[in-house]
Formats: C-alpha cells, structure tokens, sequence
C-alpha cells in the first residue's frame, strides 16, 4: 500500500523552472532524489539553473523550448523520453503576468497571457500524456492559483487564464484516468516570488494582504513542496481531478 509521499528516482519535467516558483519545485524535488528536468524559454538563463543544482551534487537535465510552440513542445518531449528515460511526472508551471485594468487591456497581451497559462499547459499535457498512455502510467500537476477560483482588480486575463486552467486539469483527469494517469493540480495563494515582488514591496497592498490572509503572512515558496510530493508520488494514485488550495486560507474565509 502505497502511503509515503516518494519522489526518489522519479524523472520530472516541470516547465518555466529556470527561477521563481518552478526552480524552487524542482530544487526540493531534487534534494529528494528526483531527476528533475528544467525547462524555460532563454537557454542561457537555464542553463545557468541547471549548472547550479548540478553543483549541488543533484540529477538535473535541461531542455529550453517555449510551452506554446507545438512543435518544440514535440521534439523536446521525445528527446526526453530517449535521452532521460520515461517522463514519470510532468509540471505545467510555466506562467505569465501582466497588470493592467481590464478596458486597456491590449489583446495582444491578453493572447500571450491566455497562452502561456492555459494554451501551453494543454500542449505540453498533451504531448507527455501520448507517452504516458502507452505505458498506461503518470502523473501530470498543473500550477493553478488562488485566481483560479477569486478574482482581483488589473489581472482579469490572468484569473480568466487560472481559472481555464482548473478545469483544464479536470478535464484531463476525466478523459486520461482510464489509463492510470493521475491530473491534480496545485493552487497558490501569495508567494514571494519574482513575480509577486513588487507586490510585496507595496506597504499597502502588503498589509492588506496579511489582514486578508487568515495566517496573517506571505507563503514561503518552499510551503508548496508538501502538495507537490503529494501528487507526484504514488501516495496520490487513487486521487484525481482535484485542485489543492495552498494559501494560508484566503479561500476559506470571507
């Protein structure tokens, strides 16, 4: 009976990991014993994440492509599958911000917001899950958000995106579970992160955010790790569908 959350040997692909939320995934997902695959669209700014946790002594390959690009998407699956070995678990982390009240909103970015939150993860879920299905095995976490279910001023495209993405990973669940493939997804609340920084440089929204937060706090990056070995390890293999809310309890209280 499977009921530890282990994530030693496994091999992990997890998207827009060169920093932020993704690099630190794949850090503790390493310091576990994981082989844990990077991948961002600036080669040189991988690289430089791969190197460092290689001196730390992990596993660690890295394979530059952007989410959006069908076709790199393909050719980077399949070298992953031949050069590292069979994809156990993919993250869809790789994500896109832009702030700016919604009448002003250019469609240019809304596009590029929409793709790379939701377009990206149904075409790089797409391509692991074609693999996954022939071995009738894997496990697939898509990085949703607190926007996924609530929505704030200047990042409706975002939320519009997140929230697409929720039932995207229902939606994948539903239709790959027959073939022992397991969809959840993980939800943050507020990080500290590169993303996140200015907001928590903003004195203001700061303490509106820790009066809103029933913890009172920011989230520490390495706070998500819990729900990340959850679902990548076997300790999740009868659990389907479902989106993880790890947020100090925003959304648990009005």
């Amino acid at each position: 009976m499977a009921a530890v959350c282990d994530v030693a040997g496994k091999r992990i692909f997890i998207t827009g990991s060169s920093s932020g939320l993704g690099y630190i995934i794949a850090k503790g997902l390493a310091e576990e014993g994981a082989h844990v695959i990077l991948n961002g669209r600036d080669a040189d700014k991988l690289e430089q994440a791969r190197a460092s946790l290689e001196a730390e002594g992990f596993r660690v390959s890295a394979y530059p492509c952007s989410v959006v690009d069908e076709d790199a998407v393909a050719q980077t699956v399949a070298r992953i599958e031949d050069e590292v070995g069979p994809m156990d678990v993919l993250i869809n982390n790789a994500g896109r911000q832009h702030r700016l009240p919604l009448e002003q909103f250019p469609l240019e970015e809304w596009r590029e917001v929409i793709d790379v939150n939701l377009t990206g993860a149904f075409i790089v879920g797409k391509q692991a899950a074609a693999c996954m299905i022939k071995r009738r095995a894997g496990k697939i976490i898509n990085v949703c958000s607190l926007q996924s279910e609530l929505a704030r001023k200047t990042i409706a495209p975002y939320a519009a995106a997140k929230g697409g993405l929720k039932m995207l990973t229902r939606g994948m669940a539903v239709d790959w579970a027959p073939y022992n493939i397991q969809v959840n997804a993980i939800a943050p609340g507020y990080f500290i992160t590169s993303m996140t920084q200015a907001l928590a440089d903003n004195s203001e929204f700061d303490t509106w955010l820790k009066q809103r937060t029933p913890a009172q706090r920011w989230g520490s990056p390495e706070e998500l790790l819990g729900a990340v070995f959850l679902f990548a390890s076997e300790a999740s293999d009868f659990i389907n569908g479902q989106i993880l809310y790890v947020d100090g309890g925003i959304s648990a209280s009005i």
